[in-house]
This record gives C-alpha cells, sequence and structure tokens, in this order.
C-alpha cells in the first residue's frame, strides 16, 4: 500500500493531507509459502502515519486556536474538474456544518473582504513554500489558526475531485482540511477523519468520529444544542464483545472484516494493521458478510447480500459483482452466513444448513444441503466467519472460535477471538 510519511506542521506552515487511495490495477505484494517477501515487509512494517490499533486526536502544538467562535470563510476560486460551482459550495458549507454540530462554532460565507478562512484551488508551486505535487499524493493542505494566511485551505486543482466514491470527494476531504483550520492536528485514530490518509466514508451520513468530536470540543466546547452528536467508533482488538463479520486468507495474510474496516494479519509480523475497506477496494460496500480464497485459481471471494465479488490479490475483478444463484443456491438463500474452501472444495453456511461447491467443476454438489449440527458437532447454533488453517476448519461465533479438527471430526478447542488480533489480554 503506498505510504503517507508527512511530519507535523512547524508554527507557519500548513498541515499536508497525504490522502493515497489504493485503486484497482495497484501492484500487490505476494508472499511465497506464506512467507511475506521483501516489499510485503517494508509495506506492513513501516508505520503508516504512526498508525497503532487505536488512537486519540491531537491538538496543533501550541494549542492555537480562533478567539471567537463566529467565523467567516471566503471561496478564492473554483475547481476546473467535474464538479458545478454550486456544488463546490455545497461541498464546503456542509463541511463547516459538521464541525460547528460538534462545536460552539458558526460559520458564515461572505464573496468579499478579508475572510478569517481563505478557500483556493491552486497547483504546483502557489508562493506558500509547500507546492502541490499533480494529481494523487498531496490533496491538499491547510494551516493552523491565526493572522494572515492562518486558517486558509488549499486544494490541488490538479486533482479530480467529485462528489461521490470516485476519485476524491471534496466534502470528504475539505472537512478534514477545516479541521487544521481550527487548530486539530492528526489523529492516529483509523476511525477519525482526521486521520491523514484518504478513505471514502457515506457523504450522507455524519462524517466526524467520536474522537473528532472529543477533539474539537477539547478547543472550543461543545455545542449549546440540547442534543449532542456522537460520533463513530472504531472496533478495537481487545474489546470482549467484538465479533467478526468474515475472515478470509489472501496469499499467506488473514483478513479479518468488520462492519467498514477490516484488520490485515500475518503470521510472522507483531503487528495487525486496521484498514478501512474503502482504503483499499473504493466500489466494495461495508459489512462484508462472508468471503473465501480459492487457492486454484488465486481469487479470493467476497460476500453480501446475494452479490459477490472476486478479487485478484488486492484487485477487484472486472465483471463483478455478480448474484450468488451462478453459484447454484435456491432462490431462498439470498445471503451466506460464512465460506471456507479446501480442497477443491467451498462450504457454505447459511442458517444452521450448508452447502458444498465443486471448485473444479463449478457446480454445486449434490446432497445439499446438510446440517451443520450433524457435520460438525460441537461448534454452535449461529457461524459468524469461518476460515481453513492446516486440518483444521476455524468457526467463530460470537466472541469465540471454534478449532474443528477434519481428521477427528471433533473440536479440539475454544478461545476467545481477540488472540487473533494479538489482544495480550484475551
Amino acid at each position: 500500500m503506498p505510504k503517507c510519511h508527512l511530519p507535523e506542521a512547524a508554527p507557519g506552515t500548513p498541515y499536508k493531507s497525504c490522502f493515497v487511495t489504493v485503486h484497482a490495477g495497484t501492484p500487490s505484494p505476494r508472499t511465497q509459502q506464506g512467507k511475506p517477501n521483501e516489499e510485503t515487509l517494508e509495506m506492513m512494517q513501516k508505520p503508516r502515519c504512526g498508525v497503532p490499533d487505536t488512537g486519540e486526536f491531537m491538538i496543533t502544538p501550541g494549542n492555537p486556536k480562533w478567539e471567537r467562535n463566529n467565523l467567516t470563510y471566503r471561496i478564492i476560486n473554483y475547481t476546473p474538474h467535474l464538479l458545478l460551482r454550486a456544488d463546490v459550495e455545497r461541498a464546503f458549507e456542509r463541511a463547516f456544518e459538521e464541525w460547528s454540530i460538534a462545536s460552539s462554532l458558526k460559520f458564515k460565507k461572505i464573496s468579499q473582504g478579508e475572510a478569517d478562512i481563505r478557500i483556493a484551488f491552486y497547483q504546483g508551486d502557489h508562493g506558500d513554500n509547500s507546492p502541490f505535487d499533480g494529481p494523487n499524493g498531496i490533496l491538499a493542505h491547510a494551516f493552523q489558526p491565526g493572522p494572515g494566511i492562518g486558517g486558509d485551505a488549499h486544494f490541488d486543482a490538479e486533482e479530480t475531485w467529485t462528489d461521490n466514491r470516485t476519485n476524491y470527494n471534496l466534502l470528504i476531504v475539505a472537512a478534514h482540511e477545516f479541521g487544521h483550520s481550527l487548530g486539530l492536528a492528526h489523529s492516529t485514530n483509523p476511525a477519525a477523519l482526521m486521520y491523514p490518509t484518504y478513505a471514502f466514508r457515506d457523504p450522507s451520513t455524519y462524517l466526524l468520529s467520536q474522537d473528532d468530536i472529543n477533539g474539537i470540543q477539547a478547543i472550543y466546547g461543545p455545542s449549546n444544542d440540547p442534543i449532542q452528536p456522537t460520533g463513530s467508533t472504531a472496533p478495537t482488538a481487545c474489546d470482549p464483545r467484538l465479533t467478526f463479520d468474515a475472515i478470509v486468507t489472501l496469499r499467506g495474510e488473514t483478513l479479518f472484516f468488520k462492519n467498514e474496516y477490516f484488520w490485515r494479519r500475518h503470521p510472522q509480523l507483531p503487528t495487525v494493521e486496521l484498514n478501512f475497506i474503502s482504503l483499499f477496494w473504493p466500489s466494495l460496500p461495508n459489512g462484508i458478510q462472508a468471503a473465501y480464497e480459492d487457492f486454484d485459481r488465486d481469487l479470493i471471494f467476497l460476500f453480501k447480500g446475494n452479490q459477490y465479488w472476486a478479487l485478484n490479490g488486492y484487485d477487484i475483478q472486472q465483471g463483478y459483482p455478480k448474484d450468488i444463484s451462478n453459484y447454484g443456491f435456491p432462490s431462498s438463500v439470498q445471503a451466506i452466513d460464512a465460506a471456507v474452501s479446501y480442497r477443491s472444495k467451498t462450504y457454505f453456511f447459511v442458517n444452521d444448513q450448508f452447502w458444498r461447491y465443486d471448485n473444479q467443476r463449478r457446480s454445486m454438489e449434490a446432497g445439499y444441503p446438510q446440517s451443520i449440527a450433524s457435520t460438525f458437532p460441537g461448534i454452535g447454533s449461529r457461524i459468524d466467519a469461518v476460515f481453513q488453517q492446516d486440518d483444521f476448519f476455524l468457526f467463530f461465533s460470537g466472541p469465540v472460535y471454534y478449532a474443528f479438527d477434519l481428521n477427528t471430526q471433533r473440536v479440539t478447542r475454544v478461545a476467545r477471538i481477540n488472540k487473533w488480533l494479538n489482544c495480550r489480554r484475551s
């Protein structure tokens, strides 16, 4: 995955937002016999802008802030790419609203005169000693509160700005930049809007995480609204209530999906990395429900509802999503709970039954569905996720997992799922 190594801003210099998205077609590092190659090791061991599993907001060093709560902003010029003038204005208005909802701040747009926050699109060197680098890479930067250029936000005019999930969503980037304009530094919490790497999030929802809310309120206090906003939080590895939506192996790594996030785990590396699904696959939905790796075809398949996607490494294949009826399921099956592939057979778990699919013939086998309880005794009545390791199926149900020995046909171990994320308290 492309890296973002940016120093925190010194006084008088802007916060640069290195919003890097992994698009389809990006080469993915391969592993051999479960061992990471040098590219993989460098990619996974090098800090991603200091990202641990959890973190907290940070206030700009020196605690600069605006001394009044009613601020003005002015749009100096507009993007030459795609968006209409009205779309740009609405994106900036909405971005400021995100922060005013959570704090005592109020924002007013002016068309002339001196504004507290000046917003402009520039390309290359634009006179602030922080030139833009063209498409991708550095998307924008903003200055901490203060006189003159303080609080101003600049956007790279060579980016393709949009109001949807393609390329770079102006609302999401603007809301992040305005956080800097108000005095927030980059957060180390992957759920935070102030996290320095771009990941698409649904613009129809409230964009700020609880970490962002805590940060802005630490500077300016809460809003006067009797109903205070609450933001999203990232799942934590040691949460005793943690469950997984889906699990899949991928060339030696194991991916654990939860809501809009997934953890990446490699057996030879000490850390488990938490990422947004949209950071790697902008076109995939959140809430993946099942997944499996087809070793013969070097593909992984991800399922949600009655649709599924195929990936080669981290690249989504063309022609997807497709309907799960292609596998031969009856019309009554509209979602898959869990899936796992073993010896060219794929097992699909739905409620208390399972089907078996022949990967080579690409057809569902006769005699199915069968009862999960009779074939896999001792694993419980609900399966959230499953993957294969050696001669075991590892079934995840709620906060625990069951190691089912395929040779002896019995459960040999039951433990909490947190251990898979290197939680020392589990």
